[in-house]
């Protein structure tokens, strides 16, 4: 049976990220991810629910966030959900979490954390891309055309 464990998540920096460094010399970084959520309740009165999730990153995707987010930055994630267990150290209680596994990132906004799109995607092969270059929901910039731009009713 196939299975698919595929996350995509645009929000905020929820704290700037610090850079660690395995024994090994890989550069590990743990981003916290606000995403709001509007909706209207049954009444018809508008409602606003934050969801908050850990992301984690690893090698070069890690020291670019390090060097470009910061708390309130806008960014794009796409990874993979994994579980977290340990053992408490203060009770030896065992605890879980579930996280996100960052495989690839796109910076938004404006360098100094304003809004807009663009940035930068950094993925397993994939080099920086020019500011608004790539769409984060896969549309790679092309062009659709029916022809003759006397045709576009707007």
């Amino acid at each position: 049976m196939a299975s698919v464990n595929k996350v995509i998540l645009v929000g905020n920096c929820t704290r700037d990220p610090e850079v660690r460094y395995t024994p090994k010399g890989t550069a590990v970084t743990d981003l916290g991810l606000a995403m709001n959520r509007y909706y209207s309740s049954d009444g018809g009165e508008k409602r606003e629910e934050t969801t908050f999730v850990d992301v984690t990153l690893w090698g070069r995707q890690a020291e670019i966030a390090g060097e470009y987010l910061k708390k309130g930055r806008p960014v794009y994630i796409e990874g993979r959900l994994q579980m977290d267990s340990w053992e408490d150290k203060n009770s030896g209680q065992k605890r879980s979490k579930l996280k996100v596994v960052g495989e690839q990132m796109q910076l938004l906004g404006s360098r100094d954390g304003g809004g807009g799109g663009g940035g930068y995607q950094q993925g397993r092969e994939s080099a920086p891309s020019p500011q608004g270059s790539q769409d984060p929901v896969g549309n790679d910039g092309a062009q659709f055309s029916s022809g003759d731009d006397d045709d576009i009713p707007f």
